[in-house]
């Protein structure tokens, strides 16, 4: 006989308000309603209040895992409306922020799969290592969370000492391909938990349009990173990382892989980033009438801004459009025919984050 199930918005397996009601008949799940906006913070409607400096703090406080990649696309969008041009040595500081605030945020997720599949030895390894970037991000920026590094021309903060941020680097790098990766990719047991699980294919990733390593687990290569080239990403070499078989078990891999690929641009970026300033010097910001779109690759997937001026000293409209908002549809077509008790890594397989949509 058929069953519905509530699944939040306040549950043991998730730590931010969403709801789904599971359509159940015996252990199979049939259909799944998805709730979100339990919580308006209002974010775009008070960026529209504030000026475009203070707007900066505002944005960072969309997300706190990933607060560095919202000041940058914010930044980004002014600048192309105003016409500023960052130094070079901004640029890759802006880079290297963010790709070991992906290795943070792919870290925090890993941490999670592993204590759903009741990995714990492989938990504690993970947040173990995500301490060691954590405390790199900390000796750049002075914060653990919430950075503070993107200015509007740049960033507040040069990286003094390479030589350390490179050391604490290479050993996380040496955690990764000695504990955390391949246990993630050849472990019989992790296999066995997510191999199956939670398929979506190619083209049901491309009707719901999935972004992020969910799109990129299911065989789509998009990655704006490679797609539009902002920063420095052309000049290191940067690598997609896909996979097709469109389960729990891809996405593991391809974030897995995905931090691997994220050291290595970092290492990059240290050995190749050169002198001079670190932001534009004594700048006087007027942004004049105009409007932009700015994408940035988040850790779940493409961020996108979009900013309306009409040349005061606020926005005429800040826009902002996060990965989970487009992913989450997509938990309809990954759980159908799955049973009742994989429901949980399903949804943590999407690594949503329902702070940055119901912002």
């Amino acid at each position: 006989m058929p069953y519905k199930i509530p699944i939040g918005p306040y549950h043991p397996s998730l730590d931010e308000p969403y709801k789904t009601i599971v359509h159940c008949k015996g252990e199979k799940i049939q259909g799944i309603d998805i709730d979100i906006g339990f919580n308006f913070r209002a974010i775009e409607l008070l960026a529209q209040r504030r000026n475009y400096i203070q707007d900066l703090t505002l944005v960072e406080r969309v997300c706190g895992i990933c607060s560095c990649v919202h000041t940058l696309t914010y930044a980004l969008a002014v600048e192309s409306v105003a016409g500023i041009e960052t130094p070079p040595r901004a640029q890759y500081i802006r880079l290297i922020m963010a790709e070991l605030e992906r290795l943070h945020s792919h870290l925090l997720w890993a941490g999670v799969a592993a204590e759903l599949i009741g990995f714990q030895t492989l938990f504690m390894e993970v947040f173990a290592l995500r301490e060691w970037v954590m405390d790199v991000l900390e000796s750049i920026s002075g914060n653990r969370v919430n950075y503070a590094i993107n200015c509007i021309g740049g960033v507040n903060r040069d990286i003094i000492d390479t030589a350390a941020v490179r050391a604490a680097i290479c050993e996380t790098r040496k955690g990764l391909e000695k504990d955390v990766v391949p246990v993630f990719l050849h472990n019989p047991t992790v296999r066995a938990r997510t191999e199956g699980v939670g398929l979506l294919t190619r083209d049901e990733g491309l009707d719901y349009g999935v972004v992020g390593p969910v799109a990129r687990a299911s065989g789509i290569a998009s990655d704006v990173r490679s797609d539009q080239l902002y920063l420095v990403y052309d000049e290191l070499g940067f690598q997609i990382v896909t996979a097709r078989e469109g389960d729990v078990r891809a996405r593991v891999v391809v974030r897995a892989l995905e931090m691997l690929e994220s050291v290595r641009l970092i290492e990059e970026a240290l050995k190749r980033m050169p002198g001079g300033p670190i932001r534009v010097p004594e700048l006087y910001l007027e942004v004049p009438p105009g409007e932009a779109v700015v994408r940035a690759e988040a850790p779940r997937g493409e961020v996108v801004y979009y900013l309306a001026s009409d040349g005061s000293d606020t926005p005429a409209r800040v826009k902002i459009r996060t990965p989970t908002f487009v992913n989450i549809p997509s938990v309809r077509a990954m759980s159908v025919g799955q049973d009742l008790a994989d429901m949980p890594l399903i949804q943590a397989a999407l690594d949503p984050c329902y702070s940055c949509t119901d912002r």
